[in-house]
């Protein structure tokens, strides 16, 4: 069967939150009616998440799990996801749910209409300190004057990214990996949804 979505989610130490992770992807994933996956990468949990991520798998043949012997760190689980990830459209997301899975079918909204490249734009970063919010802003500031590379200011990795921009980054040897730098860096046509 081709498959339509893969959803990538780094998992280290989610083991509170997985089930409703699965629970929310599965109910927004099949109501588009399309085939999909969600890739499971355990980053090195030490909580138990491991096994819930088995248990789901075992019980849903759409959860494709990637175990990882040890924490290798948030950017190498997502590039892991992407090498494991079957679909026409990949989708990163982080486990925590700070980023809505609803939100998916708004960026595949866009993917379908031509766009290559699809990130989410929080609109507000709720219960974040001064310090935080700050800290994120001068950061985006900084590669700006550092680099050539536009990243999106107010994105994280939730994004939406058409097979074609996966297999660019794929062939990328970068070993320090950045993976919403590096999308934005490939080019291709992108857009921006605000949730």
């Amino acid at each position: 069967m081709k498959i339509t979505y893969s959803i990538v989610a780094p998992i280290y130490n989610e083991i509170e939150t997985l089930p409703l992770l699965y629970s929310r992807v599965k109910e927004v994933m099949d109501s588009s009616g399309e085939p999909w996956e969600l890739i499971l990468v355990d980053d090195g949990s030490t909580d138990g998440s491991t096994e819930k991520i088995r248990e789901l798998a075992q019980a849903d043949k759409t959860v494709r799990p990637v175990i990882f012997a040890r924490n290798f760190g948030h950017q190498i689980a997502i590039t892991a996801g992407w090498d494991y990830a079957r679909g026409d459209a990949i989708v990163i997301i982080d486990a925590d749910l700070q980023d809505p899975p609803e939100t998916i079918l708004e960026l595949a909204k866009k993917w379908k209409e031509g766009y290559e490249v699809v990130y989410a734009v929080r609109a507000e970063r709720e219960g974040e300190s001064w310090f935080k919010l700050w800290t994120a802003s001068l950061f985006y500031r900084l590669i700006y004057r550092i680099t050539d590379v536009k990243i999106p200011v107010d994105t994280g990795d939730f994004r939406l990214m058409d097979r074609k921009v996966v297999d660019v980054l794929k062939k990328m040897n970068e070993r320090h990996r950045f993976p919403r730098g590096m999308s934005a860096w490939v080019g291709f046509k992108q857009i921006g949804v605000t949730y």
